[in-house]
């Protein structure tokens, strides 16, 4: 199974729209085989690398890179070039781009011998890199992220005619080389550090999920379980774009995947074409905090935070639960506004049919989950992971060989428990039984077909973790530019004088910094960027340290579903048939519990699981958990009610304001706001129904 399907997408306009929205197939011709076979070259690199790790680390940061030009360059190449001449441009800068990985790893040991002190070849390759990295960011990525980087790059170079506090020392241009071309300051930083051994992992894991079948089961279980609801089409939608964002590390590919069946399928049942693109937008987006994958920033963030992985997953839960029960309340209170009902349920698949029916395939993402936290690193998880999945996929045909369903229940249980065991003893037996299964799919029918889908799997992985890993190399120019300047500084000393009188504009300040620095940028960028400029500054305000990461990255997912510049709404705009800033409103609208929830996570940080407040020094931490997740949940339905204007039956203008705000008062944590919000909401609800009642039936004569 595919992730897309290019019968269903126009014509790419774009170098970012061609590498992510068409289906198998890097190009015609022998370039496009060449391509396949680098991408699948790509993959078993990065695979091997994870499974062993013989090379230095920053080799094989180079090598990512290098593979990150040469496959990017050459899909450019094939897919956007229009000329035999534009063509060989772009495959001659995708060489000299692999080239620079290469010439890392082969005068590895002698560049750190003369770290400082680089000869000229070595400022050419240093200048070489950093050059195609904004022009491969260019073209995969679009302009914002490219201008915010080229301004950073820029300080670098003419800080020293700065006025005031912005004013720098002055760097000559071979240090500025130096620190962005080589090192682990710069584009080989700790983003491509996390791109290299955990997200390219993880892509690849989600790419052979898709294709064993998972995004099938996703649907038809999200069909059967809540297709009947009021709404349904919408509440499918929202389902199985959260259970989509367990195993995917992109929004806006989520917004592609799924919206092209669920887009349709709600507009088929009633719903406006724009709150259709919004839904589709937001639960998508929503997948970006998921646990356990989180988008990958959750490994950056792990990465830099110098936590446990299980300890930002655990932090994401309960705000994960919250945003999405937000789409099914705001989605279900549209319905009954718009008078929509639910599907027919004879017409819908037994969700629990396609859990028996397909229930191998959650064995992989169980032994992930189980092995981030029982305490093993990321890449042991995920390399474990992914081997199972090939496991799965390859005894497929051996299975079915086997013959009657009870004899391919053993089959799997058998397999599976002997996968068990061999993550219990390690790499090497687990790819010795993918080898033999190999070897046996050859002479089993349709063995290798199965073998087939391991390589496209492995392509594309490959070509899926382009846009993210390039986005890791060129965001690697911002954090390099923070540390050679120190200019975070000054913005960090601005927050804190505004917070020290008070926190709140502090964090709103925070939050628009974010929402402006995510127009047109993805989420993992975006978090690292806004993370290393306000994160500190929070953290000294006192917000605690989890807490402060989560703000900035909640907000930079906000970013690509509010105006201007919405990524997933304008992704969602040619399914849905109109204005992407149409569809951005109805987000921003469904999104309330991204904008609510960090908030509350600040003043009190047990909504993110940490430290309890004074209602855990007095009751217990889990009253306390309690009683803040009550309380959001009321904000957050009220806030609903408020934004869609239903409740039980149409509510006025003053019950609108009303209820916006009571759900501010629940908010914040001020002394006696909780009591009265509580208070008004019930008074609120109350007459509300007391009016919505229906009137008593007259007597009978």
């Amino acid at each position: 199974m595919t992730t897309l399907s290019a019968a269903k997408l126009p014509e790419p306009a774009t170098a970012e729209e061609a590498v992510e929205g068409l289906p198998p197939g890097f190009g015609a011709g022998v370039l496009g085989r060449i391509a396949f076979f680098i991408a699948i070259a790509f993959a078993l690199f990065q695979l091997w690398t994870a499974a062993y790790g013989t090379l230095p680390s920053q080799v094989v940061r180079a090598m990512h890179v290098g593979f990150l030009l040469l496959l990017g360059f050459g899909l450019v190449g094939n897919l956007i070039a229009k000329t035999a001449w534009s063509r060989a441009f772009y495959w001659t800068l995708a060489v000299l781009g692999f080239g620079t990985g290469l010439y890392n790893w082969v005068f590895y040991a002698d560049l750190l011998k003369r770290s400082s002190f680089l000869t000229m070849p070595d400022l050419i390759v240093g200048s070489l890199v950093i050059v195609l990295v904004f022009e491969a960011a260019r073209r995969l990525m679009g302009l914002p992220l490219i201008i915010i980087s080229g301004l950073f790059l820029a300080y670098c170079f003419f800080g020293q005619y700065m006025p005031g506090p912005f004013v720098h020392r002055g760097y000559d241009f071979a240090q500025i080389v130096e620190h962005f071309g080589f090192g682990t300051e710069g584009i080989y930083g700790t983003p491509i550090y996390v791109s290299s051994a955990y997200i390219f992992i993880f892509v690849v894991f989600a790419a052979f999920l898709e294709r064993a079948g998972m995004i099938r089961l996703f649907n038809d279980f999200a069909l059967g379980l809540v297709g009947g609801w009021r709404g349904g089409p919408a509440q499918v939608c929202t389902l199985s774009s959260a259970l989509m964002g367990t195993i995917s590390g992109s929004g806006v590919a989520n917004v592609v995947a799924s919206g092209q069946f669920t887009i349709p399928l709600m507009k088929r049942f009633g719903f406006r074409s724009a709150f259709a693109g919004g839904v589709e937008a937001t639960s998508s987006m929503g997948g970006q905090i998921m646990p356990p994958i989180m988008g990958a920033v959750a490994f950056i963030m792990a990465e830099t935070l110098d936590v446990p992985y299980s300890t930002i997953v655990i932090a994401a839960l309960i705000p994960a639960i919250l945003y999405f029960a937000t789409c099914f309340w705001v989605v279900h209170l549209e319905s009954g506004k718009a008078g929509l009902r639910g599907m027919n349920k004879a017409d819908l698949p037994n969700p629990w049919h396609a859990v028996r029916d397909h229930w191998p395939l959650v064995l992989p993402l169980a032994a992930l989950v189980y092995l981030l936290f029982a305490g093993y690193t990321p890449i042991f998880a995920g390399t474990m992971g992914l081997a199972l999945v090939v496991v799965l996929i390859l005894g497929t045909p051996l299975a079915a060989a086997i013959g009657p369903r009870a004899f391919r229940y053993v089959f799997w249980i058998a397999l599976g428990l002997a996968a068990a065991a061999f993550i219990r003893f390690g790499v090497n037996l687990l790819m010795l039984v993918i080898g033999a299964l190999v070897l046996a799919c050859v002479f089993v029918k349709g063995g290798r077909e199965t073998l087939g889908i391991v390589r496209d799997s492995l392509a594309e992985g490959a070509r899926n973790a382009l846009p993210v890993g390039v986005a890791c190399a060129i965001v690697g120019i911002v954090i390099g530019t923070l540390t050679l300047t120190g200019i975070a500084s000054t913005f960090i000393g601005a927050i804190i004088a505004i917070g020290e009188n008070n926190l709140f504009l502090s964090l709103v300040l925070t939050m628009l910094t974010c929402l402006v620095l995510g127009m047109g940028i993805p989420t993992i960028p975006n978090y690292i960027i806004t993370s290393s400029l306000a994160g500190p500054a929070l953290l000294e305000l006192g917000v605690p340290l989890l807490v402060s990461h989560m703000f900035v990255f909640y907000f930079g997912i906000m970013a690509d579903l509010t105006p201007p510049v919405a990524l997933a709404c304008f992704a969602a705009a040619p399914m849905a048939k109109t204005s992407g800033l149409k569809i951005s409103v109805q987000a921003t609208k469904l999104a309330a519990a991204g904008f609510i929830v960090p908030f509350m996570a600040v003043y009190t940080p047990s909504l993110m699981l940490q430290d309890g407040g004074a209602i855990a020094a007095q009751f217990g931490y889990p009253v306390e958990v309690v009683y803040i997740i009550i309380k959001t949940v009321l904000a957050i339905g009220l806030l609903g009610v408020a934004v869609v204007g239903f409740l039980v039956g149409p509510v006025g203008r003053l019950e609108r304001l009303a209820a916006f705000g009571v759900s501010i008062l629940l908010m914040l944590a001020l002394p006696w706001t909780d009591e009265l919000g509580f208070a008004l909401a019930l008074l609120l609800v109350g007459q509300h129904w007391w009016r919505m009642r229906p009137p008593p039936r007259a007597a009978a004569s």
